[in-house]
């Protein structure tokens, strides 16, 4: 019996390691609720208020910001670590800082590095395969992602992502 085929999750022929702005979504493996604490006594994960981190959390939360420390010419914009997923908003720029040219770095190896790292000071894999990406174009895209990713916390009950 063949396996199936997995659809590409990378647009064709596009150079990730081009200077802009991406969109990135990373789930943990099998959907697993690892990053935040549930609530005591209920089914129900705290109100975005109440957010507690559980230790993998706070793990996860360290190395994305670790990412510009490593990857100079990578910028966090924006980032929420949800209990089975995280979305961020990564900005590759030239080495003078300019969103112009080509970075030193494909994203996939930002992503990956972050992953493997995160994985190893958590001790127990993580991450699902892959990861999703979407290149952000123009302001308006941009706001809607910010906003989406802003809103993620207080959304969670209505998201792809909850089991």
């Amino acid at each position: 019996m063949a396996l199936p085929r997995r659809k590409p999750n990378r647009l064709p022929n596009y150079d990730y390691s081009q200077a802009g702005y991406y969109f990135i979504t990373l789930c943990t493996k099998d959907k697993q609720p690892l990053f935040w604490q549930p609530s005591v006594g209920a089914d129900i994960i705290r109100p975005p208020q109440g957010i507690q981190r559980s230790s993998i959390g706070r793990v996860v939360d360290e190395a994305i910001r670790a990412i510009p420390a490593h990857y100079p010419n990578v910028a966090l914009d924006k980032f929420v670590v949800m209990p089975n997923h995280i979305h961020l908003i990564l900005a590759l720029a030239e080495p003078d800082g300019r969103i112009i040219s080509a970075p030193t770095k494909p994203l996939s190896t930002v992503i990956g590095s972050m992953k493997r790292a995160a994985a190893k000071r958590a001790g127990i894999p993580l991450w699902q395969k892959s990861f999703h990406d979407h290149v952000i174009r123009g302001e308006a895209d941009y706001r809607r992602i910010w906003s989406y990713i802003d809103a993620n916390p207080r959304k969670w009950r209505e998201d792809c992502y909850y089991v």
